[in-house]
Order: C-alpha cells, then sequence, then structure tokens
C-alpha cells in the first residue's frame, strides 16, 4: 500500500484521514460510523490509559464496572438528561433471532418488556446503583471511575474524532456537600490539564462551557480545549457538576451528622479516544506521525546497517550494551534486526509511526565509534559517540517532549486574536480561523445567532479570565469579559 500522504497545506482533513489509516492506527470498519483501532493506535490509547489510570487512583478514585444496557425508563428520569441524548441513543427492542423459509429475522415473540438504551453515557444507571450503596456520610465520598464503551448514533464519523462506537473512561462521584463536588470537578479538570500538557505536550485552555453547550443534566461543565494545526479548536475534556439533579431523580440521600436525611452531590467527568484524533493533528507532519515521548509505544528504534552476519553480531554486542541500560532506564526501544525489509525501509515506515528518535548503526559506525541519532519532531540527524549514547537519549526524548509543547503553544498565540467589532470577527474567521477573543452579552439567543451565521461557537469561558468592560461584538450589550469563539471539531 502506498505510504503518500496528502499534504495538510492541500487538503488538512484528507491529511488526518490518511495519516490515521497509513500510519496503522485505525481503520475503517464494517459497521457504519464504527471504527477498528489497530494494534498501534491501540498500544498509544493503552499508554493514555495507564497514565490517566494512575493519575486517578493518585486522587482516591477507584475502578468499577456498570452494565452497557440502561433501561429505558431510567433515561426519563432527568428531563434535561434525557433531552440531551435521545436523538444518539441505540435501542435493543429484541432479544432473539429466528430462522425461518424466508431467512433470518428478528423473532417477532421475543420482544423485551422495556427497551434497553446502549449506553451513550452511564449517569442513569449508576446513580440507580448509587442508591443501595450510600446511607450515610460514612459512605461518602464515593468515588468511582469506569473504563468503558459508549455508542451515540453519530452520522458524520471520522476516526477518533467522531464515531459511534468510541472508548472512554467516565468518574462518578458523589458528595456530602456542594463545594465539595465542585471542588472534585475542578481537581479533575485539573488532572485533565496536567495529562494534556505533561504528557500529551498540548497546551489547553481551562474554561466553563456556556449554558447551552452544558453537559445534559450539569449544572456546571468545566472543559479544556486545544488548537489543532488547522486552527480549529478540539473540546480534549470535561468535568461535570451534577449539582443533586441524578441525586433526587433516583432519590439517592444519605444521613448527615446531624442525623438528616439529604440528597448527596454529583460529577461526572470523562475523556476519550477522541484524544488520539488530538494527538495527531497537535503534532504531526506530512511524512507521518510525531508522538511525544511520554505516549510513544517505542521511545527509540535501532536499526542495523550490515552486511552478512559477521558485521550483524559485532553490532548485535554493541546494541546489547546500549538496551541494557534503556532497560534499566526504563527506555521504551525496539531493536529491528529483521531482514524482510532494508533499512532506507524501515526508515521510511518509524517516521511515518511517529518513533521519537531513530538510532542507526554500520561496520562504518563500530570502527569511528559512533551511532546516527534521527530525531522525528525536528527531522535532524547527527552522529554520536556511541559511549554515553544512552544518557544522550534521554536528555533528546525531554528536549522532544519540550519542543513539542513549545511549537504546539506557539502555534496557538500566532493564531488568536482579538476582535471588536461583528465585521471583524467574521474577517478574521475568514480569513486565519483560530481562537477568537471577543465580548459576549451572556445570553443563548446571541450565541445561537453567530453560531448560525459563521459557524463558530463560544468554546469555552477562560477560567481565571480578565475582567475587562466592553460591548458584545454581536448585540452591542455591556459584557465584563472575552471568551473564546473558534471552529471546532
Amino acid at each position: 500500500m502506498s505510504k503518500v500522504i496528502t499534504p495538510k497545506e492541500q487538503d488538512y482533513s484528507q491529511w488526518y484521514n490518511d495519516l490515521v489509516i497509513k500510519a496503522g492506527l485505525a481503520d475503517h470498519s464494517a459497521v457504519k460510523g464504527c471504527m477498528v483501532i489497530k494494534p498501534y493506535g491501540y498500544a498509544i490509547w493503552e499508554r493514555m490509559q495507564a497514565v490517566l489510570d494512575g493519575m486517578f487512583k493518585a486522587t482516591g478514585h477507584s475502578n468499577a464496572y456498570f452494565p452497557l444496557f440502561i433501561p429505558k425508563s431510567f433515561f426519563a428520569k432527568e428531563a434535561a438528561h434525557v433531552d440531551g441524548f435521545a436523538k444518539e441513543c441505540a435501542v435493543v427492542t429484541h432479544y432473539r433471532l429466528k430462522n425461518t423459509p424466508e431467512g433470518l429475522i428478528v423473532d417477532p415473540d421475543a420482544k423485551l418488556d422495556e427497551e434497553l438504551i446502549v449506553r451513550p453515557t452511564s449517569e442513569t444507571i449508576i446513580w440507580n446503583t448509587y442508591k443501595g450503596w450510600i446511607q450515610s456520610y460514612r459512605d461518602l465520598p464515593l468515588l468511582i471511575n469506569q473504563w468503558a464503551n459508549v455508542v451515540r448514533w453519530e452520522m458524520r464519523t471520522r476516526l477518533f474524532l467522531r464515531t459511534a462506537e468510541f472508548l472512554w473512561q467516565e468518574g462518578h462521584t458523589a458528595h456530602a456537600t456542594q463545594q465539595e463536588a465542585i471542588v472534585e470537578a475542578e481537581k479533575m479538570l485539573d488532572v485533565y490539564t496536567e495529562f494534556a500538557e505533561k504528557w500529551m505536550s498540548m497546551p489547553v485552555i481551562k474554561g466553563t462551557k456556556t449554558a447551552s453547550e452544558r453537559f445534559a443534566g450539569a449544572l456546571e461543565t468545566y472543559c479544556i480545549e486545544a488548537m489543532m494545526q488547522d486552527g480549529k479548536a478540539l473540546q480534549a475534556g470535561t468535568s461535570h457538576f451534577l449539582g443533586q439533579n441524578f441525586a433526587k431523580a433516583f432519590d439517592v440521600k444519605f444521613l448527615n451528622k446531624e442525623g438528616k436525611s439529604e440528597h448527596v452531590w454529583a460529577t461526572s467527568w470523562g475523556v476519550s479516544t477522541r484524544l488520539m484524533g488530538a494527538l495527531v493533528m497537535t503534532h504531526s507532519d506530512n511524512e507521518g506521525l510525531v508522538l511525544p515521548p511520554q505516549l510513544a509505544p517505542q521511545q527509540v528504534v535501532i536499526i542495523p546497517i550490515y552486511k552478512g552476519d559477521e558485521q550483524l553480531a559485532q553490532i548485535n554486542e554493541v546494541v546489547s550494551k546500549i538496551t541494557k541500560t534503556f532497560d534499566a532506564d526504563g527506555v521504551r526501544y525496539k531493536y529491528d534486526s529483521t531482514d524482510h525489509h532494508s533499512p532506507g525501509w524501515k526508515f521510511a515506515e518509524y517516521e511515518l509511526k511517529g518513533v521519537p528518535i531513530r538510532l542507526a548503526i554500520g561496520a562504518r559506525d563500530l570502527e569511528k565509534g559512533t551511532i546516527e541519532v534521527h530525531r522525528r519532531d525536528t527531522r535532524t540527524k547527527q552522529f554520536v559517540p556511541i559511549e554515553g549514547i544512552e544518557k544522550f537519549v534521554k536528555n533528546m526524548l525531554d528536549e522532544i517532549s519540550t519542543n513539542l509543547y513549545k511549537k504546539a503553544e506557539e502555534l496557538r498565540t500566532n493564531n488568536s486574536h482579538k476582535a471588536n467589532t461583528y465585521e471583524e470577527f467574521k474577517e478574521i474567521l475568514d480569513k486565519k480561523s483560530g481562537f477568537v477573543w471577543a465580548h459576549w452579552d451572556g445570553t443563548s439567543e446571541t450565541e445561537e445567532k453567530i453560531k448560525d451565521d459563521t459557524k463558530a461557537t463560544i468554546r469555552c469561558i477562560p477560567l481565571n479570565n480578565t475582567q475587562e468592560e466592553g460591548k458584545c461584538i454581536y448585540s452591542g450589550k455591556p459584557s465584563k469579559q472575552r471568551v473564546i469563539f473558534a471552529k471546532a471539531y
């Protein structure tokens, strides 16, 4: 199969699709709207999972698992929730198939007494369960996370970014007070921010969603927003303060220290395989993936260049010493000494897959006591003494991580603009894209009109936003701060 990738300057959308397929991250499936995550893509997702899971456990959360199927009646108990998800639900109505002379059919006699919803999110089934788990203040806080798949019936799909089924984690917590729940929601937003910036090398802006963009059933939705290389925004994670809505809907109460019965306070929060799409679009180039070392399945690939078994044996001996140190230091590496492909083919393949550092060593290198080091993010190479290469590689991995973050941050800075009039606002969106900081009057009506007119949405109201008196770009009404508008994925 051809490894040629459409240049992103020519067609950014096609560049993304080409890269995801040709780098071996995912594939389209026979099920419309669903994807197959291939081994290399899943290895990156496993790295994300492992890091996030450790961060969740470090903040006191435990993993559990809840059913894939949710009784339809559960959704009806929280009005805003059902309104938010009704159009995306997959519904199970029967439980058996039947062979007939005309072929295989759904058995009409096997209709369920109550339809089951394939989970689009788990608040309802979890809060119905929590009713049996929570009686006293001693049972609180209840800090649960689950790793699962969910189904939201999407018609316009794109690998990782928007599919009918995707993988995610969803945290669901219960607290004795409103303040404790708000602190939890903000804490998990900080966890997501740290993961995005430290592990993905992807700068994000923390903020809250407008009322019309909040999670269905939430009183407040916190989010992190990232900018992709084409200037579009991508919501990378959300954390919701749910108030007592779900506790009241499912009658989840506890006895406080004074012996009085109260409804608990709730949060939910999640990130998904959409982060895989964010990773691709934040750092990659026309040659393929560019992966931050923190999440790369292999941080280093070592390729021998040799003629005959004797040269290979000499190289193996040197490489063995290098990899022993890598093992001790926790550096993830691959030594590709197979003879299935030429060194040139391997160079191109591992560049496509975004391996941060490539080491190449041949007979001449052994004579000189050097090794060729190729750095993926800058596509530069140099010859370095074999002696001390392990320390050199570790330092370079740190440099790559820092450089990727800095590069993404510079792109965001260069593509962030202030607009003071509606004409200026539209001109920026037409010619430059990116984030537009502008005044908004706080009404859903104005927000909707701007969206209909320009396709730009309010990505977030930034946290710790500078107070600045101004006028809404659309209505001219007073505003006390700027919000971030952008076209988004």
